[in-house]
């Protein structure tokens, strides 16, 4: 067991104690100064498993980073209902479910899996993404910091109930109240995908038109920051 004693051992030198107050050379502050815009940047989409939670009609709800280690398995359970696996394509052995985590856990940080917890039970997947810097900006009129999402609610006892569409609103406001560089969250739903795309519509995003994805023709789904209050 590790000891608890704080002392350092009598062999140790003592640290040096300062004898007055530091100063930084100015060029040092500048320095530091600089690198603040690089570093807010760095974070391409400002922290969300700082972002907290919020209230809704079904619940506390908020977004859990995924952890491979503990979501793994429910996550591939997931994608392996027929209903999930026809539009997301990872139906197959967890390693599948776990390359794609992996693609973003270990990405440039443009790409966020997340879990949504309702009152700290799981019950939703969410990637939380950089629309502007993703290849989907090559196929709308992209603005910087567009945010993207993507979902599934994993249990299929909870859809059809109109659940997506409160989680949507909920996701969509944590996203506007935590990017304030921010002023569309933007979605694009396979047209295939009816109650998908009801449910962006019943949160307060607008059909902007079709776009022809890699593997999907899809509807451009956004809501508007300045159209918040509205919607």
């Amino acid at each position: 067991m590790p000891s608890t004693d704080t002392q350092a051992p009598p062999s140790l030198p003592a640290p040096a104690r300062a004898t007055g107050p530091t100063t930084a050379h100015p060029a040092q502050l500048r320095l530091r100064a600089g690198l603040l815009p690089l570093l807010a940047e760095a974070d391409l989409l400002d922290s969300p498993s700082g972002w907290g939670s919020t209230r809704t009609a079904a619940g506390a709800f908020r977004l859990e980073p995924v952890r491979l280690d503990r979501d793994l398995d429910l996550i591939a359970r997931w994608m392996n209902d027929p209903e999930v696996a026809a539009y997301w394509d990872l139906a197959g052995p967890p390693s599948l479910t776990a390359a794609h985590l992996r693609a973003q856990i270990d990405g440039d940080g443009g790409s966020l899996p997340c879990l949504g917890l309702l009152d700290g039970t799981p019950v939703s997947y969410w990637e939380v993404y950089r629309a502007d810097l993703d290849p989907l900006a090559c196929h709308y009129p992209a603005r910087p910091h567009d945010t993207g999402i993507h979902l599934l609610i994993g249990d299929g006892r909870n859809r059809g109930r109109g659940l997506g569409t409160t989680l949507l609103r909920a996701v969509a406001n944590l996203v506007l109240d935590n990017r304030p560089r921010c002023t569309r969250v933007i979605a694009e739903p396979d047209i295939r995908n009816t109650p998908s795309v009801s449910a962006f519509l019943g949160s307060g995003f607008r059909w902007t038109g079709n776009i022809d994805l890699p593997g999907k023709r899809a509807a451009l789904m956004v809501r508007e920051r300045a159209l918040r209050s509205l919607i």
